[in-house]
């Protein structure tokens, strides 16, 4: 057997595409240090860049039947690496970005959970504290708030007069301002 170390690398390229192995480990011999330094200077990480020329070179093994190499060995391997480089920056953008908008997903529901949350709480307070209006002014205040009904659909629903209905109205605001303090605008909404 004759040493593949002094073939030229179109002599080399030949023989890859014949299937010959020995010269697919020269291929790699002969270029993978030289491979892995451009690709490190890109990636600054060299378990990834062993990666990257590994996968270059299985690709090489595996499409060695119709590998057209135009420009020269050297020139192609150092083109194929430079793009499998790219596709590293372009993958890491979008795990990036997947990243960031997973963060702002995550964000957004936390927020949405907690105010639903304490809407739900004042709400509750709200209603209990409306519950506990006196009988009359509690059915006159819900007919208003609730039901939508005017003072004289009120007034004429329950058999009393329009003042009657405006003061007890007046009464329980009044008195729900006092218990609920900051939280009695949310009731107007």
């Amino acid at each position: 057997m004759t040493s593949l170390n002094t073939f030229s690398d179109e002599q080399l390229n030949e023989l890859l595409k014949s299937g010959d192995q020995d010269a697919y480990i020269e291929i790699y011999e002969r270029y993978k240090s030289l491979l892995q330094q451009h690709a490190l200077r890109k990636l600054g990480d060299m378990d990834e860049v062993e990666d990257l020329i590994q996968e270059l070179f299985i690709y090489i093994w595996d499409k060695r039947n119709t590998l057209s190499i135009t420009s020269g060995l050297s020139a192609y391997l150092f083109t194929a690496v430079r793009n499998r480089v790219f596709n590293v920056y372009a993958k890491k953008k979008r795990e990036a970005n997947y990243l960031t908008s997973l963060q702002e997903f995550i964000n957004e529901g936390a927020y949405t959970t907690d105010l639903i949350l304490r809407e739900k709480e004042f709400r509750e307070l709200i209603e209990k504290e409306i519950a506990a209006l006196p009988a009359r002014m509690r059915e006159v205040f819900l007919l208003s708030r609730d039901g939508f009904l005017t003072h004289k659909q009120i007034a004429a629903k329950l058999g009393t007069s329009d003042l009657t209905v405006t003061t007890q109205i007046r009464n329980a605001l009044k008195i729900l301002r006092l218990r609920l303090g900051s939280l009695f605008t949310l009731l107007l909404f």
